[in-house]
């Protein structure tokens, strides 16, 4: 029987200034080891479904599963420890902090509710290898490529072995080869950590690479083709 780590009933989503209702009704049940990328045009509710789904932000109305948990019943601090724990985040804009050197940015998970241990920097220094970043853990994010702020930003995603992994246009920033590249990276390490990989992305060739790809138009999710691409 497959296991739909993430489930969706029903989410309806607004915004008042100007007032607009962004997502209608949404209803989704994605698996572990499941890489689904979110396609649509500009401003159809793309980024404001990824929160939704990563509890960045709450819905109007309808229910949420995480791993078989409601995160809309949970105060907002039980609610930022599950997000911490379950779920794995990666932007356009990386978001690392300047001041925290690559290896800290990635470790900032840890540090944010446990104590740094040993397990924690073999993880760490394992991850920034396979991302090809060994040279670089005591740069600041200044010093790297957009590239490699991006790879980092991925390991810090990915540090806690997070059961979601979300990302948000995640290539859009980087030129052909460097998105490409991350791609590949994104998609290598998916498999090997068996997360519900999902990516909102105007990308046609990430797009195509995933799973199941999804049309998002109208406050309305529907299934597009199959992707075809290894």
């Amino acid at each position: 029987m497959t296991e739909h780590i993430l489930v969706a009933r029903d989410l309806f989503k607004s915004f008042e200034n100007p007032p607009v209702t962004v997502l209608q009704g949404i209803s989704l049940s994605w698996s572990r080891g499941e890489s689904i990328a979110v396609v649509g045009p500009s401003g159809c509710g793309k980024s404001t479904l990824l929160h939704l789904l990563g509890t960045l932000d709450r819905p109007d109305s309808g229910e949420l599963s995480i791993d078989g948990c409601n995160p809309l019943d949970m105060d907002e601090v039980d609610l930022a420890r599950f997000r911490n724990n379950l779920i794995g985040f990666v932007f356009q804009d990386h978001h690392l902090l300047p001041q925290y050197s690559v290896i800290e940015n990635v470790l900032l998970p840890i540090m944010a509710f446990d104590r740094i241990g040993d397990e924690h920097l073999v993880r760490a220094r394992s991850l920034l290898d396979r991302m090809g970043l060994g040279h670089r853990l005591d740069h600041r994010p200044e010093q790297l490529s957009g590239g490699e702020r991006q790879r980092t930003a991925l390991a810090r995603a990915l540090i806690k072995n997070p059961a979601v992994l979300l990302c948000d246009e995640p290539t859009g920033s980087l030129d052909g080869e460097s998105a490409r590249n991350a791609a590949d990276l994104l998609l290598e390490l998916h498999r090997e950590e068996h997360t519900c990989l999902v990516v909102v992305t105007h990308s046609p060739d990430l797009a195509r690479r995933m799973d199941r790809e999804m049309t998002l138009r109208g406050g309305q999710l529907q299934e597009a083709a199959a992707a075809v691409d290894p």
